[in-house]
């Protein structure tokens, strides 16, 4: 048995089921698309799903893959034990109604002993109890004997979940060797470890309808999985993931930075194990775009990240270090998974980033934990963390729980969850309401009065961060001299990069912060004396009156904001080129994420002028001009021809924007220096909002990209559910269909004419009278409005002597129709009083013509009784 490495290994086997007429796909993203059922890909069939389920078709019939994937429940066994990892690849073999078992068993067994000549003797073979035709195919085509053939019950060797398909499964297994312990059965052998298994057939062949039933199904799939780690070891001779070639390598950098070697030492060896395992999830998850967040699949990610970080500091490692080792998973990995080097440097940014973050509060963090287990460990009755401590930790020190719990556990400690749970709700009631309350009446006009600093230096046109003083703070509208870790404030500094809410463009948000303390800044706005309130709260340690600060602002998002404003100018300019020079702008939004623009108008911009306006707004973009502005005069701007805000109050000096003369505006927001940093402008919407006023949104930047993506997402969703394999085609397949409705409509409508028809036949027959007037009424389920007039008219063409009230549900929509004959209304009935009527019954509203009326049914379980109303309402109009 030769010594193969993991990527070797990985291609000799897609390699293989090639020869055997299989379509290689690349593995998929570790985000699940269109499966909400999934946080993150856990398996190789996993987004195969589709294709098993007939949701879409496949490229073949046959499909080999090697499939990324993450597993997270036994994250906290990860690193204490050799055999568990988060991350790992599977490869997989499958047939979608093609081959079934015995090809499936053959094409194993031929790898596995021809390919990689792994000796027979080695192998042990397990089948369902009851699959006797698996047995056979091993036992009489492979030539397993009959002793190395193990009949498991379902618990091991039967594959379903929930109802759906399902089936037997038949795993191959390896023999490790003597050294692993002595053979003294198959069952023995597993649970030392000697014998592991390393191949899993699933063959699909049953209808599960969930409660124990199942229906033989007529097309049979196969759906394999063998974990590529686990093969290396066994071809490798290695006793676990850890030591196969790619991941020793990736252990061994670390083993390098924090100057430490493997299997000296149990607890050196459980952080490098930890450490090596999460660098590997995380860097592929990056890689994949899922970046650190709170929740989903981002705290997965997070998570996994402030483990490897802590364990990184528990082998002596005081910096960040993770992104260093990232450059060695994406060179072990680089062959199969080539995009790793593409994004190389934003994985290592993003990685980087979140070491940094989560530094800056561990120790902290660490300290005050350790506190906290002194004095339990110091109570020989107790052994359990307080929610409100674990609570503490997280919410001031960003401790995410499972952290909290994996140190405690260490010392033997336990942690109570439930109480936890309950300070985070309560933190949340309180946040939601006190935060977005206290922002909206902490301040008010009257507040301005007590301000008695210096005004505020705007420096944000061409700064973004930068020193400043504090020069005062208000809680709850009054001045303070410090103010402390959830508090609620006002600030207001010496100078400023943050832009205050103004002009249309929304404030910055970001951060004023000391060593030792952050203020997260949410709002900005600017008083008429010219002060900045920086509206926000403390989220850990402590600010005083007349600090130095850092003043940090938001760049991507000030960025965006910037590309969005200056889009707004030369949309303004392009929509008076192509609407007339009466375009006059009426109201503006400019944030991170769109342009608003509202304007006056009084007629629907169409779809080509819209078309006309991106294509004039994107070629001033193309052509690269630059972006001026300038302070002046307000006299000189005039004479420029600057654009104004009618009603806007301007003062003797003015700030005018000029993009290369196409426009020129009065404006004091934040733009970009030249219209090619725009990048692209793209109009989403456009609708009235006044009268005379429209209203168009744009999106810019990666915002196009992202409203790019949103529609492909669309069209190729609408093109799954039509089954088009080629999206351009959707429009085409659209049109067909609409046709194809249309003609089954008319279908429908002839049909329910006729058998209207052979209804009013019976109605007539045993129908009542009443001074010669014959009434008749009917329930006609799924019979729309427009179809009760028809039966009605039918009605009229038979006699003139009748009242007739019909009812119609369709779409869970009732409607009652009355329709009396000529000779009926001569003798009193009225059609729109009797529908009134009998509607009301239902509560429902209507009415109408003497002899036609219409009325909306109100609870539909009352028709029948409406329905049985009408000889007696219609005696009332025929005495």
């Amino acid at each position: 048995m030769k010594w193969r490495g993991v990527n070797e290994l990985r291609e000799m086997y897609l390699s293989f089921f090639e020869s055997k007429n299989h379509t290689r796909m690349a593995s998929s993203s570790l985000i699940p698309q269109g499966d909400n059922s999934l946080l993150l890909i856990n398996s190789g069939m996993a987004p195969l799903k589709k294709f098993f389920l007939g949701q879409a078709v496949p490229p073949n019939k046959r499909v080999t893959t090697c499939q990324k994937c993450i597993r997270t429940p036994d994250i906290e066994r990860v690193g204490k034990t050799a055999r568990h990892g988060t991350y790992f690849e599977m490869l997989g073999n499958f047939s979608f109604g093609d081959y079934f078992k015995t090809e499936a068993i053959e094409w194993a067994w031929e790898f596995l002993t021809e390919i990689l000549e792994i000796p027979a003797e080695k192998l042990w073979i397990t089948v369902f109890e009851s699959d006797d035709e698996a047995e056979q195919i091993w036992k009489n085509k492979i030539g397993i004997p009959q002793d190395r053939i193990i009949r498991l019950g379902k618990e091991d060797n039967f594959w379903e979940h929930g109802s759906g398909p399902c089936g037997p499964c038949s795993e191959i297994h390896f023999d490790r060797g003597e050294s692993y312990g002595p053979f003294e059965s198959f069952e023995q052998a597993s649970e030392c470890d000697r014998i592991v298994e390393i191949w899993n057939l699933v063959f699909s062949q049953f209808d599960s309808d969930g409660n124990g039933n199942y229906a033989e199904m007529e097309t049979k799939n196969i759906d394999t999985g063998m974990g590529l780690e686990r093969l290396a070891c066994a071809i490798q001779g290695v006793d676990n993931l850890f030591e196969v070639d790619t991941v020793k390598n990736i252990m061994g950098k670390i083993c390098e930075i924090a100057d430490v070697q493997y299997k000296n030492d149990e607890n050196t060896d459980v952080s490098l194990r930890v450490i090596t395992d999460h660098i590997r999830s995380t860097t592929f998850m990056v890689g994949d775009g899922i970046t650190p967040a709170n929740e989903g699949r981002g705290y997965v990610l997070k998570r996994l990240l402030r483990r490897a970080a802590r364990h990184g500091k528990m082998l002596g490692i005081n910096e960040p270090f993770l992104y260093k080792v990232c450059d060695t998973v994406i060179e072990e990995n680089k062959s199969a998974y080539p995009e790793l080097v593409e994004k190389r440097e934003l994985i290592k940014k993003i990685i980087k980033h979140e070491e940094e973050s989560f530094a800056k509060t561990i120790d902290k963090g660490t300290e005050l934990l350790s506190h906290f287990i002194d004095k339990i460990s110091a109570d020989e009755i107790k052994n359990v963390l307080s929610g409100d401590d674990a609570f503490k930790l997280s919410d001031t020190y960003g401790f995410p729980l499972d952290l909290t719990k994996e140190i405690a556990a260490e010392n033997g400690i336990e942690v109570d969850e439930k109480r936890f749970k309950e300070c985070m709700e309560e933190q949340k009631r309180k946040a939601r309401s006190d935060r977005a309350s206290k922002i909206k009446t902490s301040w008010s006009d009257e507040n301005t009065s007590a301000i008695n600093v210096p005004a505020t230096e705007f420096t944000g046109y061409t700064r973004f961060k930068h020193d400043a003083e504090i020069l005062e703070i208000f809680v709850d509208g009054k001045s303070v001299d410090s103010i402390s870790e959830g508090q609620e404030a006002v600030i207001i500094l010496d100078q400023t990069p943050f832009y205050a809410e103004s002009g249309g463009q929304s404030a910055d948000t970001g951060e004023i912060s000391t060593e030792d303390a952050v203020f997260a800044v949410y709002n900005v706005t600017k008083t008429e004396n010219g002060h900045f309130l920086h509206f926000g709260a403390i989220e850990k340690g402590s600010i005083n009156k007349n600090d130095t600060v850092f003043a940090e602002i938001d760049v991507e998002k000030r960025m965006s904001a910037m590309r969005n404003h200056t889009a707004a100018h030369l949309l303004q300019a392009a929509l008076r080129e192509v609407l007339g020079e009466h375009v006059h702008q009426a109201g503006q939004l400019v944030n991170a994420e769109r342009c608003r623009f509202d304007f006056s108008h009084f007629s629907a911009v169409t779809p080509d002028e819209i078309l006309r306006i991106e294509n004039i707004v994107n070629d001033e973009i193309l052509n690269s001009i630059n972006v001026v502005t300038k302070e002046m005069p307000i006299e000189e701007a005039r004479k420029l021809g600057a654009m104004a805000l009618f009603g806007e109050k301007y003062g003797d000096i003015v700030r005018v924007v000029d993009i290369g003369g196409k426009s020129i505006e009065f404006c004091g927001g934040t733009h970009v220096k030249n219209t090619s940093n725009i990048g692209l402008f793209k109009i989403v919407s456009e609708n009235s909002v006044a009268s005379g006023v429209r209203r168009i949104e744009a999106v810019t930047g990666n915002g196009v990209l992202l409203f790019m993506n949103e529609l492909r997402n669309s069209i190729n969703a609408a093109s799954a559910v039509l089954k088009i394999a080629n999206p351009a085609k959707l429009a085409e397949r659209c049109q067909a269909l609409t046709e194809e409705l249309k003609e089954k409509d008319k279908q429908i409508q002839k049909l329910s004419q006729q058998l209207a028809g052979n209804q009013l036949a019976n109605m007539f027959d045993n129908a009542k009278e009443i001074n010669g007037i014959k009434i008749i009424s009917a329930m006609l389920n799924g019979t729309k409005p427009d179809m009760l007039r028809q039966i009605g008219d039918k009605v009229k063409e038979q006699t003139e002597d009748f009242i007739a009230v019909f009812a119609g549900i369709a779409d869970d929509k009732g409607t009652l129709y009355c329709v009396c004959g000529k000779n009926a209304v001569s003798k009193g009935a009225n059609a729109g009083k009797i529908v009134q009527r009998i509607a009301a019954i239902t509560g429902g509203k209507g009415g109408g013509r003497p002899d036609s009326a219409m009325a909306g049914i109100g609870k539909n379980y009352m028709v029948d009784e409406a329905l049985g109303a009408l000889e007696s309402i219609a005696n009332e109009f025929l005495k």
